[in-house]
């Protein structure tokens, strides 16, 4: 299956998703990839890590990008190259964004990539939703946001609230940072599909939205700074 759903996050940030239903073969033969992914490509044992890889390219060769626009720093962290002509991406909201340097964050997880452009630092994070978050949920969140909940329900929030402190982690991208000592989620419901979050790092409090879906058996979550 080809290009799967955009999510207008707000007028200018948007994310994108792949379900993964293709042969390995059929990546390799429609994703552009410059050298240095063709390299990261070949050290990968996993072919669901290859296709996974794979799909995010062909998310941004579906917004008019490439893996040449795409490069990633010292810590891992992917960057758009400010050259990148973002006038031509494709989307019906984000054609607000103006010249302005742009953000992107990745994530994928088993059946789904996807990528979030915006025009403020983002984070993102998919994570399939499995009973056996509920063993660790007390390692990396307050577990009376959970408490009085069915178990499904209990399964969808322990796995929003793993990918609100994951996305604001990647969005920070700084050495040292605790799920559990230094990022706090305020309360939020399942059909809230928002709230916010703080970040305590270096005595340094900082405010972050979030945004959340769950698709399908996933939940995938947005932090952006407020």
């Amino acid at each position: 299956m080809p290009f799967y759903k955009e999510i207008i996050i707000n007028e200018h940030t948007s994310a994108y998703f792949w379900k993964i239903t293709e042969d390995i073969a059929w990546f390799y033969e429609k994703a552009l990839l410059n050298e240095k992914s063709l390299s990261r490509l070949q050290t990968m044992q996993s072919v669901s890590h290859q296709k996974g890889f794979l799909a995010v390219r062909m998310l941004l060769q579906h917004i008019n990008l490439t893996d040449f626009d795409l490069f990633y720093d010292a810590f891992g962290k992917p960057h758009l190259k400010v050259e990148s002509q973002m006038s031509n991406v494709k989307c019906q909201e984000i054609n607000t964004i103006n010249s302005e340097q742009k953000h992107i964050s990745i994530s994928h997880s088993h059946e789904f990539s996807c990528i979030c452009i915006s025009n403020k630092p983002v984070g993102i994070d998919i994570e399939m939703c499995k009973e056996k978050i509920l063993k660790i949920s007390s390692r990396y969140m307050d577990i009376s946001h959970i408490e009085n909940l069915s178990i499904p329900d209990k399964i969808k929030k322990a796995t929003v609230i793993w990918g609100i402190k994951e996305s604001i982690f990647k969005l920070k991208n700084e050495k040292g940072i605790s799920f559990p000592k230094h990022i706090f989620e305020g309360p939020f419901k399942l059909e809230d599909k928002e709230g916010t979050a703080q970040l305590i790092f270096n005595n340094k409090p900082e405010d972050f939205q979030f945004q959340f879906e769950i698709i399908e058996e996933y939940a995938f979550v947005c932090a952006i700074t407020k």
